[in-house]
């Protein structure tokens, strides 16, 4: 069967290699340096499973920029390109989901069409009727930064969103599901078949949970730093209780990355009309505390302050929206001279701050260190290091 994927972020990257096991897969970008990578066996994003699979594994892979040979001829086409949230707009901007929709229309009408970019609740449905194609589902991803193949072969569950009452759509999207499970190697994986709209309901109110947590504990934090409590007593008793249970309570500076802030935001404007208080709670409580964060650090009245790496989390390479970064912006705009630690840049500034690429002269440069994640190399300046992180993982 051959398989076209549309992005090769960490979404589409996966997917092509989860399915590039037993299907020719196409993964298509805009970027000739990614595609030669891959064209290379190596991987343009940190994950560790990636990066093995491409090297060990005999994968039917056919990296390419050539939409026409990607997506002619394909039996299903699956769209992964970034959708991120546009404040202005107060919505997400779909317009390159709706080139790929374009192209598949133009180059393979009759091929399945699977949407995996995060897009709002009702937008799947919209497009089938603006681009007079039946055959276009969505099935919502579920992954983590550094961890995305991993996540594919041991899925917590798969989704695939299909209109009811329509027999032949339904064959496709148990066909797509099942190719799912041919790639996993985890048996017996939960699959389910709701509605269109209920499946993008799901992605938005799934990850808006996860940012409900970080920020509860955040905020659990932030109580007992200004009472003067022990943070980590308190949240190892709240935990034992097995209805709450010890994942993702790690105080942070905030929720951040590809997916919780759009996310969380995206789901706040689907609600219009509808009465709610927690959803915007969610998205303020975010806000506040990088403000607490800020202000955590200007009163120690810092003369430079080193930001030790812009990543979200250990073993990842992405720092879009990273929390960090939003105390930083805070921090600017009081005038305080920021220092930046991280290996991944190779420019010598980052939005105006000096970026340091020995470490020994990083620490001596700063009096105060923020680390969103602790990390063995601050040990010897722990007494610089301003971390939430107590538990030494994401």
């Amino acid at each position: 069967m051959k398989i076209a994927v549309a992005g090769t972020g960490y979404v589409g990257l996966s997917i092509s290699v989860l399915l590039a096991q037993h299907n020719e897969v196409w993964p298509v970008d805009i970027l000739p340096e990614k595609v030669a990578l891959l064209a290379a066996r190596k991987s343009p994003i940190a994950d560790k499973e990636i990066e093995q699979y491409l090297v060990e594994k005999p994968l039917n892979l056919h990296p390419t920029t050539d939409a026409a040979a990607a997506y002619t001829g394909a039996d299903i086409i699956v769209i992964s390109t970034p959708t991120n949230y546009d404040p202005k707009k107060n919505y997400f901007d779909t317009s390159s989901v709706e080139a790929v929709l374009a192209l598949a229309g133009q180059y393979a009408p009759d091929a399945t069409v699977i949407i995996k970019s995060t897009v709002p609740v009702g937008y799947t449905a919209s497009v089938r009727e603006k681009f007079s194609n039946p055959h276009i589902l969505f099935s919502p991803e579920f992954l983590r930064e550094g961890h995305a193949l991993y996540d594919n072969l041991y899925p917590s569950r798969i989704v695939v969103g299909c209109p009811a009452g329509d027999e032949a759509l339904a064959a496709r999207a148990h066909a797509f599901a099942a190719l799912l499970q041919q790639g996993a190697i985890k048996q017996d994986v939960d699959t389910l078949f709701p509605g269109l709209t209920e499946a993008e309901a799901i992605k938005l109110f799934a990850n808006t949970y996860l940012a409900l947590r970080v920020a509860y504990f955040n905020e659990l934090d932030t109580y007992a730093q200004v009472r003067g409590l022990n943070t980590r007593d308190i949240i190892d008793g709240v935990c034992l209780d097995p209805r709450i249970g010890s994942h993702y309570n790690n105080p942070s500076f905030g929720y951040g990355g590809y997916c919780l802030p759009k996310d969380t935001k995206q789901l706040l404007a689907n609600y219009n009309d509808v009465p709610q208080n927690l959803m915007q709670a969610i998205v303020d409580s975010n806000a506040t505390r990088m403000d607490f964060i800020a202000e955590q650090v200007l009163a120690r009245e810092p003369k430079a302050v080193g930001i030790y790496r812009l990543t979200m989390k250990a073993g990842s390479d992405n720092f879009r929206q990273s929390s960090i970064q939003g105390v930083m912006r805070r921090l600017r705009a009081e005038g305080v001279p920021l220092v930046i630690y991280e290996p991944t840049l190779k420019e010598d500034t980052f939005y105006g701050d000096c970026v340091e690429k020995d470490l020994a002269r990083f620490k001596a440069t700063c009096d105060v260190i923020l680390a969103n994640r602790a990390a063995p190399e601050l040990a010897d300046v722990a007494e610089k290091v301003y971390t939430r992180d107590l538990y030494s993982r994401d």
